[in-house]
């Protein structure tokens, strides 16, 4: 799915704002105490899921029950969920976040702690590494690699701004930074650290900040920056 960044702002803007909890309670409860709120019954507790503003007052009401209670939130008025990750094809480690009304191609690798935003595309066999930030709408091309604590910019605000392109066959060192509006070219490759302004022709070595060309990608380069079939295999 490709979203605009209308698209996007008017998910956000219109979309039903949740704190969803996770509650611990001890008391003297039975289940018609639980209505609209999904409970679990232990050997002398509950486990109650439910949003904040249904919870809440539900607490107050049933304060005098009440023995312990322990609550978890992991949210505050969030827009978007995350995407549900039994439906890619690809390998998310733990700790990566991934937002829904994104876009996760086959065979994608997702590390730990790497952030993809909303309307986000990741190519095919491409591999988001650990810290990794792929902002909203930025496209991803496919058998790529993008370096731990990259940046690739994301587009949402001010909606007339273009989104981050890279191409197919791209390599992107760690803690590199691609500003918004920018197009990588197929097989180029962007330096560790780099600060990427402008478009980068194929086949293509940029370094630096401002990243400036260094030279063209030739067999040497092939050979240090090829990437790895073997960690894109999800069986």
């Amino acid at each position: 799915m490709i979203m605009t960044t209308e698209n996007i702002i008017n998910t956000i803007s219109n979309s039903k704002k949740t704190t969803p909890v996770k509650i611990w309670i001890k008391g003297k409860f039975n289940s018609t105490d639980f209505l609209n709120i999904e409970f679990y019954q232990g050997v002398d507790y509950w486990v109650l899921f439910s949003d904040w503003k249904v919870i809440k007052p539900w607490l107050k009401k049933h304060d005098s029950k009440i023995k312990t209670i322990r609550v978890e939130a992991d949210r505050r008025n969030s827009a978007i969920p995350l995407i549900d990750l039994l439906s890619l094809d690809a390998r998310i480690e733990p700790g990566a976040y991934i937002r829904e009304f994104s876009s996760i191609g086959k065979n994608v690798v997702v590390m730990m702690g790497a952030v993809i935003n909303i309307g986000a595309n990741v190519g095919d066999n491409t591999m988001i590494d650990m810290n990794a930030v792929i902002g909203g709408r930025a496209k991803i091309g496919r058998k790529c690699h993008i370096g731990a604590g990259a940046i690739v910019a994301g587009v949402i605000e001010p909606a007339s701004a273009k989104p981050v392109v890279i191409e197919d066959n791209v390599l992107v060192g760690a803690n590199a930074v691609i500003l918004e509006g920018v197009r990588v070219g197929e097989h180029s490759v962007v330096a560790a650290g780099a600060i990427v302004t402008s478009d980068v022709p194929p086949y293509t070595v940029v370094a630096g900040a401002p990243a400036k060309q260094i030279k063209k990608v030739d067999a040497k380069t092939i050979s240090k920056t090829s990437i790895e079939p073997t960690l894109r295999n999800i069986q």
